[in-house]
């Protein structure tokens, strides 16, 4: 089954938590803080593996995990990172965050990479802690939550030539005919479902091997969503050649023409401006036949190169071989990807004093990176680390910021995945 669309949810490993030990040895009565800090989550990677030609892998596996790091240990020794998760995804993958349909990347060249969810950082141990009048910290940070989302994995196939028409116009009649692909064939509409990819073999002496793509066929209104829509007018974004099939037998050849054209424009103006072959197909029946001169005069005046032929007899392909070959570029051309370097969108990271306070169904809701994260990486049970947070509040003006929104001693106060209990000089985890 090919599967070009897919949402799966992604958890990076959670960072281990940091060491809250003291040295003990004899003869060393005081022995400071020596615990030692949290590993790092593994984070979530994608990679392009040219093998991969759907999502396929992705019908039934929507839930991937990364692996924890391990907790600090005493003598200052420090947790085990986890384990990075690289899963595997064909050329002209596009991946979105689901929620808001922001592009993370566009995976393209071979063993391209993208970090899709970064692993937790690993808790501090309490030897980070010690101060001149603190010199015997019981404070160690719990470690960071890995990152977790829902993306959109949306599959373009990468292809130099795509065969665009109506139904039952001959696509797959005229892919097979070219290529050793052996798609579906019926004189049906509809009878292709799915994109189906041949390799055209050029000559002995021609290095060059364009790979072909048979798009499902597209009907009035497809790039708005009608029929099979923007399910399979994405896969033509990223050919180098369109090769336009019109069945000649059709009532109306000169209004099949147009439909298709129209919904090409609809959705992307840029596909109209690639270059296009038509292909008059069915030549073998006399309504083809006899309206051929009309429509090859018509393409001839717009400056539209076509060419009659028959998928089915055979008839023509020689010429539209010969047309397709001087329209490719060169070899070393032919060897680069379409899009050389596909996409990743960089962010940097800002974990700023940035915060704000909202009230909602009678909770008080704090947003801000920072604080969220100290939230997370608070043991709430240690009184000292308790106290720290508290200091932390006072010291962003957040507590303050809670007063003015009118919170009272017993309210809920919730900062990322933590539930608190507002008190005027101390903080309860519920």
């Amino acid at each position: 089954m090919f599967l070009d669309r897919v949402k799966i949810f992604l958890h990076a490993g959670d960072g281990g938590d940091g060491a809250a030990t003291f040295r003990r040895e004899a003869h060393v009565p005081r022995g400071g803080p020596d615990g030692g800090d949290g590993g790092r989550g593994g984070s979530i990677y994608l990679t392009v593996d040219p093998g991969e030609t759907s999502l396929r892998d992705y019908r039934h596996a929507h839930h991937f995990k990364g692996t924890p790091g391990g907790r600090g240990f005493g003598q200052r020794m420090h947790g085990k990172a986890g384990h990075d998760l690289t899963l595997k995804v064909p050329p002209g993958t596009g991946i979105f965050l689901d929620e808001t349909g922001e592009l993370l990347g566009d995976l393209v060249t071979s063993e391209q990479t993208l970090m899709v969810a970064r692993g937790g950082r690993g808790g501090l141990g309490n030897v980070h802690f010690a101060t001149s009048t603190n010199q015997a910290p019981r404070h160690a940070q719990k470690g960071e939550p890995g990152e977790d989302r829902w993306i959109r994995l949306e599959l373009r196939l990468i292809a130099d030539i795509g065969l665009v028409g109506l139904p039952n116009a001959g696509k797959s009649t005229l892919l097979a005919a070219l290529t050793a692909a052996r798609p579906k064939i019926a004189d049906y509409p509809f009878t292709t479902l799915e994109p189906n990819l041949g390799v055209l073999d050029i000559s002995d002496d021609d290095l060059r091997r364009p790979t072909i793509a048979d798009v499902p066929g597209l009907i009035e209104g497809a790039s708005s969503g009608a029929g099979l829509g923007h399910a399979f007018l994405r896969h033509v974004e990223r050919t180098r050649i369109l090769v336009h099939i019109v069945d000649g037998s059709d009532r109306d050849p000169e209004w099949s023409y147009n439909v298709i054209r129209d919904e090409l424009q609809a959705h992307d103006p840029a596909l109209l401006a690639k270059p296009i072959l038509v292909a008059y197909n069915k030549m073998d029946r006399v309504e083809a036949a006899d309206t051929w001169p009309a429509f090859e005069k018509a393409r001839r005046d717009q400056g539209v190169a076509a060419v009659a032929i028959s998928a089915a007899a055979g008839e023509g392909l020689a010429e539209l071989r010969t047309r397709l070959v001087a329209m490719l570029p060169n070899a070393d051309e032919m060897a680069e990807p379409l899009d050389s370097a596909g996409v990743v969108v960089h962010r940097i990271e800002s974990a700023g004093d940035g915060f704000r306070v909202e009230r909602e169904d009678g909770i008080f809701v704090v947003h801000g990176k920072k604080i969220e994260r100290l939230a997370a990486q608070t043991n709430f049970e240690t009184e000292e680390s308790a106290e720290r947070f508290q200091r932390e509040l006072a010291r962003l003006g957040i507590d303050e910021e809670l007063r003015r929104h009118g919170v009272e001693p017993g309210d809920t106060v919730r900062i990322g995945n933590s539930e608190l209990e507002w008190e005027p000089d101390d903080w309860d985890q519920r």
